[in-house]
Formats: structure tokens, C-alpha cells, sequence
């Protein structure tokens, strides 16, 4: 019998992605895919949905192609990151439970498999459409420089994280040959800027004075700076989706301006998560955040309701 004060037995705190120390290989490495960031991928249905092509078949099967082959994507470069961040992540409260840097899962391992698993999603992206697959490797491309080099410099930081999500809303309406409106493709930099500026401030917290040895771009932030931002980039991204909503072009593309009465949603969302990043000390993992906080889900979901409808209802 084990016994049970064994370091490989003993349970660490409760945490979404990574509840304990994984002793199952096979398990432990689909962890370190982070499955639950997945979600982040769902704008790739952005080009489906505003496209106008959720009643077209073809489009929706190539859309959740493109979803599943940026999700295999992703666990690529979280396993990447976790990799070359193990040492510090050892170090951290939350992610010293990752698979990698808790040692349940070997950095051979992790790097075959990134390997195997990179080349298949790319192969696929260039089966879909060469140009999709050139937004994939796009994609893989700059989020590996992201691990590497980007993450520790100061603004190019959180400017490459939301690059990404720009990326991956832009591959979704490659993936099915649709135009893709400019205005949406800021309002995406602009609003995974502000959870990119979000969640550093609650690492900044999180880590007080063990932040620069985490990160050293944390080390060049400051919680006042990082609201600074927060409200510039927070009342960019109202106005941006305003303005889209009654934009000449948007109007006469939906043949209708009832966009507008959206507009209360992103504004609820937003402002609830800043209660949250400020009164309940969240925002360190927005994915979580979004899943899990019941009336950010509800507005998310009564939004994206509120579009399918005014774009597929029956008009007037």
C-alpha cells in the first residue's frame, strides 16, 4: 500500500484547469491541453453568425472544423508556454499545479506531443483553405513568439494576446470565404485587450512582490497604470460596438439598425466584470470568469440570442 504522505498522493488546493497533482500520464497531458480555454476558440463562429451564413450547412460544418482545428492549436501553445515557464511556474500559488510544473507530465512528453499535435492542425487548416492555413500558421506563429520573447515586454504583451484573438475571429471568416467587418475586427482587439489588461492587473495582485520574478513585465506595471488602461480601452470598445451598430454599412448590410438595442449587453458585461476585477479580486483567468460568474453567462447568452434574432428573425 502507498503511503498516503506520499508527494505524488497528496492533493493540492482545488483549481479549475488543474484540481490536483495528475498521477495518470495520459490524463495529466490532456490537462496540460487546457480543454476549458477552449472556449476562447468560439469566436471563430464570429464570421458565421455576422456573415450570414448560420441556415448554409457547408459553412457551419467548415466554421466548426476551423473551431476544432484552432482549439488543437491552442493546446499546442499553452503546452509550449508551459514548457519554457516551468521553473516559474513552480513558483506561483495556481499554475505550480500544471502538469508540466508540477512534474506529472515530462517535457518530452509535452514537447512530442506539441509537435504531432501542431503539424495535424496545420495540415488540416491548409486542407480547409490554403489562406485559413495561413492564418493558422499566422496564429502558432505569433503565439509562440508570445512564449518565447513577447510575454516579457511591457504593453507588446497584452497587444500580442489580443492580436491572437483578432487571429482566430479573422480565420473564421476565412474558413468560410465571408467578409469580415473591420469594425468587428477592433471591437475583438479591443475587448481581448481589456481581459489582457485584466488579467495582468490580477496577477499583479495575485503575486505582490513575487510578481518580477514571475514575469519580468510585471515588473514594469503598476496597478494604477493598468487601470489607466482599463478605462481607456473599457470606453473604446462601447463606443466601437456602438458605432458598428448603427454604421451605414452595418445597417445596409442586416437591412435593419436594431443592433442598437444590444448595445445594454457588452455594457452590463463589461461593467460586471469590472465589479469582478475590483470588488472580488477575479480577472486572473477570464476564461474561468466567464464560464462560471452566472450573470456575465446569462448576458453573454441573452446577447448572442438577441443577435440571432435580429439578424435570422422575420423582418418587417
Amino acid at each position: 500500500m502507498k503511503n498516503s504522505g506520499d508527494p505524488a498522493n497528496r492533493s493540492l488546493t482545488a483549481s479549475p484547469d488543474f484540481p490536483t497533482v495528475e498521477t495518470r500520464p495520459v490524463a495529466a497531458l490532456i490537462r496540460s491541453l487546457r480543454p476549458r480555454q477552449w472556449t476562447k476558440n468560439l469566436i471563430v463562429f464570429f464570421g458565421l453568425i455576422f456573415g450570414e451564413q448560420l441556415r448554409n450547412p457547408e459553412a457551419v460544418v467548415r466554421a466548426t472544423l476551423a473551431f476544432a482545428i484552432f482549439c488543437a492549436l491552442s493546446g499546442v501553445v499553452y503546452l509550449i508556454n508551459d514548457i519554457r515557464d516551468r521553473e516559474a511556474d513552480r513558483m506561483h500559488p495556481v499554475k505550480s499545479r500544471r502538469p508540466i510544473a508540477s512534474g506529472a507530465v515530462g517535457v518530452e512528453a509535452a514537447g512530442l506531443t506539441a509537435l504531432l499535435i501542431g503539424a495535424a492542425a496545420i495540415a488540416g487548416a491548409f486542407v480547409l483553405t490554403p489562406a485559413f492555413g495561413a492564418v493558422a500558421v499566422a496564429y502558432l506563429t505569433l503565439l509562440t513568439l508570445y512564449s518565447a520573447w513577447l510575454k516579457h515586454i511591457v504593453i507588446l504583451d497584452v497587444i500580442t494576446l489580443a492580436a491572437g484573438f483578432v487571429l482566430r475571429a479573422y480565420a473564421g471568416a476565412v474558413a468560410i470565404d465571408v467578409e469580415f467587418s473591420h469594425w468587428l475586427l477592433l471591437l475583438t482587439l479591443l475587448s481581448a485587450l481589456f481581459l489582457a489588461l485584466s488579467k495582468r492587473r490580477a496577477e499583479l495582485i495575485t503575486l505582490a512582490d513575487d510578481a518580477k520574478g514571475h514575469r519580468r513585465s510585471l515588473a514594469e506595471y503598476s496597478p494604477y497604470l493598468l487601470d489607466q488602461m482599463i478605462g481607456v480601452v473599457t470606453a473604446c470598445t462601447l463606443l466601437a460596438y456602438a458605432f458598428y451598430t448603427i454604421d451605414d454599412e452595418t445597417v445596409l448590410k442586416f437591412g435593419t439598425d436594431a443592433l442598437l438595442w444590444t448595445v445594454p449587453f457588452p455594457l452590463y458585461g463589461i461593467f460586471r466584470y469590472l465589479y469582478l476585477v475590483h470588488q472580488r479580486e477575479g480577472g486572473g483567468d477570464p476564461s474561468e470568469t466567464l464560464l462560471t460568474d452566472r450573470p456575465i453567462l446569462l448576458c453573454v447568452a441573452l446577447w448572442g440570442l438577441a443577435v440571432i434574432w435580429i439578424l435570422y428573425g422575420p423582418r418587417r
